[in-house]
């Protein structure tokens, strides 16, 4: 596995696409995705200028936090289960999967407790699929303004995962759709809520998705290779 070809490859990649729509490469952030892989390589590839991890899971972010070598930023990318917040409240930038009312208690209440303010996007399932989780389209809003009053949430944006597809062509609808929901939420001013962050885009349409607007992309197996689960 040649990490730094990997890695270089998804750099064009993502440059290319921002600007073919006139965007600045510079703008969009690379979180590389680090689920099922061990932390001497994750250790390898932070020398490789990645400054971002994804984890889909708790005891992930646990297990590794403390054998990682440099500095860098969490991101919970995964379904947070409310009894699991505490343990990592502490280590995460940033919580892509905010989706219900009792995560956002559960959130606000331990942020509160370390005297510290969490940084969430909303996680939106705009395809409606089975599979995931998220709010729909039309819950967005509703949802936002039921938490305004937690204090301790910062709202910065929107996360999607779009279906898989042969063809990413078919799915840009999803990542358009989030785009013009995050403008639609940008343009009620709410207290607390910012729309600075799209997360979206993973190893099979991330190009698509920058095309669209991410300028958060979370991609795993094109930097790791394919997983062994």
């Amino acid at each position: 596995m040649d990490l730094e070809c990997n890695l270089q490859k998804i750099k064009e990649n993502i440059s290319n696409a921002a600007k073919k729509v006139g965007r600045s490469p510079e703008d969009i952030t690379l979180v590389a995705v680090t689920k099922t892989v061990d932390t001497d390589i994750i250790n390898e590839a932070l020398k490789l200028d990645i400054e971002h991890i994804g984890e889909n899971k708790v005891q992930e972010i646990q297990r590794k936090y403390d054998q990682i070598e440099k500095d860098v930023k969490w991101h919970m990318i995964g379904h947070l289960q409310s009894n699991k917040v505490k343990y990592i409240i502490d280590k995460v930038d940033l919580v892509h999967s905010l989706d219900r009312k009792s995560l956002a208690k559960e959130l606000n209440k331990r942020a509160k407790k370390n005297n510290k303010i969490v940084n969430a996007l909303i996680q939106v399932n705009v395809a409606e699929e089975e599979s995931k989780y998220g709010l729909k389209l039309e819950e967005t809003i509703p949802f936002i303004e039921s938490i305004l009053d937690y204090d301790n949430i910062k709202i910065k944006g929107l996360m999607t995962m779009a279906p898989y597809a042969e063809d990413p062509e078919d799915i840009r609808y999803v990542f358009r759709d989030l785009k013009k929901l995050s403008e639609n939420i940008k343009n009620k001013n709410y207290e607390n809520v910012d729309m600075n962050y799209l997360s979206m885009g993973m190893t099979n349409d991330y190009e698509i998705a920058v095309e669209e607007g991410a300028n958060i992309v979370r991609v795993g197996t094109g930097i790791f290779g394919k997983r062994n689960y």
